[in-house]
């Protein structure tokens, strides 16, 4: 066994080993060169390539920007001019190969090139004599371009608005008709004033859209409708619906002094006044300013009221006001094929909302007590009494003491109606004469001893809160915004819960205003002066 060991131990030369390794050291450092040398190419090489990618890109940028600004249609100066001197100032001049510009009156197109053409240093030192060049290029398109366009300019003419804010409000809104319009020299642009308060006031040609409206008065120029919350699920109000008109009486109230206290206008929510009615879609700049012009400031504020008009008179579904519009004289025919659909690529959506205040409570009259035979009865020398089936033989109360002829009578029951020549009396004759808080609590409240107070009032109206109008306001802002609806919120020294409910409807922060005093011009000339579609298309 140790002779065997032995003999393979002197068969075994250490030479040729070391003559391995020694061979062995030499492949490595030629490895080592060539990887090295491959890695500072490489390197090289990228050096080159970032200095490329970032001369194009800043090529790519600029005339991006150059073209946009040449492009704008408020642009005073000539086109090539801006483009030359946005190249010029990025130290780019002698990039710019073309400038190409279309104008027309309601639109503009400038289309650009530029090239640099670089010699890459560490790419060409593998071929000193055929130098290699690598070419940046640019090309841009901007378009400006006025559509087919509609616009809704939703107004707060609440109380609070009298005085300064509403001649600031007349003053911004006027000057954005005409800068708005004045660009429109292919009459595409259509716009509409919805003003509200606590309710919004339609033209009797636009009420009269609405064919199966319930409970209507037929009082002249009171034209306002309740809606009901669910109606705030939807853009559009169909002319199908079956919405009641709301009563002509001061549902807003809820105090009482005597039980002949009068209507007060102040808590009228649809109050009669024709300047503060909706006008329809037009193009009409001198009937647009009048109507702005002729705004005045009465009533309470309901935000989610005028949103919803304003969306009514850009849904589809508000195609038949349109067109009634149109018979009556007050929108262009051309204007005939409006609203357009949500999907219309020409088209674009536009509301304008504005408030100084925030939502408050308001109150309508129910069902059953808005027109038809009431169980009032009036009597010469305004003397009212009431019937009430109490099962007596007297049962007309007297809601206040009254003289008729040399006799007085005293607040209580009796067997007839009091007074000289008593007529039974419809709610709406009721309501011209009575504030519903008086009826409420002397007419009701108090003969009927098995009710109170506040059943009395819910009996006769519902109370819609402040935190429900700002959701139903919501809801509709939310729906337009799922249409692309673009939507401009100004709050005109409002207070911090209007501040909320507008830019919550707003289309993003960039689309909202808190401007107070002049600063509303401010708001709507940035406001007209996005209007226009700017893109870039290349």
């Amino acid at each position: 066994m140790d002779r065997v060991v032995k003999i393979a131990a002197k068969t075994i030369s250490p030479r040729p080993m070391q003559r391995f390794a020694k061979d062995e050291d030499g492949q490595i450092v030629v490895f080592t060169v060539i990887v090295m040398t491959m890695m500072l190419a490489l390197a090289g090489f990228g050096l080159d390539i970032i200095q490329f990618e970032t001369t194009r890109t800043k090529l790519q940028q600029t005339s991006d920007r150059a073209t946009l600004a040449a492009a704008s249609l408020t642009q005073a100066s000539d086109s090539n001019a801006v483009v030359v001197d946005y190249f010029n100032k990025a130290g780019l001049g002698d990039s710019l190969k073309s400038v190409v510009t279309e104008k027309t009156l309601n639109s503009s197109v400038v289309s650009t090139e530029a090239q640099i053409v670089l010699t890459p240093t560490f790419m060409n030192l593998w071929d000193l004599e055929n130098k290699l060049k690598l070419s940046a290029n640019a090309k841009s398109r901007a378009e400006q371009r006025i559509n087919n366009i509609e616009i809704v300019l939703v107004l707060d003419v609440s109380g609070s608005m009298s005085g300064t804010k509403l001649t600031n409000l007349k003053t911004a809104a006027t000057e954005f008709v005409d800068t708005v319009l004045d660009q429109d020299a292919e009459n595409r642009i259509s716009m509409a004033i919805v003003p509200y308060n606590a309710q919004v006031n339609l033209p009797q040609y636009l009420q009269d859209v609405f064919v199966n409206r319930v409970d209507d008065h037929n009082i002249t120029d009171a034209n306002c409708f309740d809606l009901p919350p669910e109606s705030f699920g939807q853009l559009g109000i169909p002319a199908t619906a079956n919405y009641p008109v709301a009563a002509y009486a001061d549902s807003n109230d809820l105090s009482a002094s005597s039980a002949k206290d009068l209507p007060g206008i102040s808590y009228i929510p649809c109050i009669k006044a024709t300047n503060n009615m909706v006008l329809a879609p037009t193009n009409d700049s001198t009937a647009l300013k009048n109507h702005i012009n002729g705004l005045s400031a009465k009533g309470n504020t309901s935000i989610h009221l005028g949103m919803k008009w304003g969306m009514s008179l850009l849904d589809p579904a508000g195609a038949p006001m349109v067109d009634a519009a149109v018979a009556d004289g007050k929108t262009p025919a051309s204007f005939g094929n409006r609203p357009f659909g949500y999907g219309d690529r020409e088209a674009m959506k536009i509301v304008v909302l504005m408030t100084d205040g925030e939502n408050v409570q308001h109150g309508y009259i129910n069902d059953g007590f808005r027109t038809g035979t009431s169980n009032i009865w009036r009597a010469d020398n305004d003397v009212y009494t009431v019937y009430h089936n109490v099962g007596t033989s007297k049962p007309y109360y007297l809601p206040a003491t009254a003289t008729v002829g040399s006799k007085t009578y005293y607040t209580g029951w009796y067997a007839t109606p009091i007074g000289t020549n008593p007529v039974q009396q419809t709610w709406e004759q009721v309501w011209a004469k009575r504030s519903v808080p008086a009826v409420e609590k002397y007419f009701f409240d108090n003969p009927l001893v098995n009710m109170t107070l506040t059943q009395v009032q819910q009996m006769f109206r519902t109370f819609v809160a402040p935190a429900a109008k700002n959701s139903q306001l919501q809801q509709v802002c939310s729906a337009a915004h799922a249409e692309d609806v673009i939507v401009y919120g100004i709050a005109f020294e409002a207070p911090p819960p209007g501040q909320t409910a507008i830019s919550n409807c707003a289309s993003s922060p960039a689309h909202y205003f808190n401007a107070a005093g002049l600063e509303i011009r401010t708001a709507f000339r940035s406001i007209a002066t996005n209007i226009s579609q700017l893109k870039l298309t290349q």
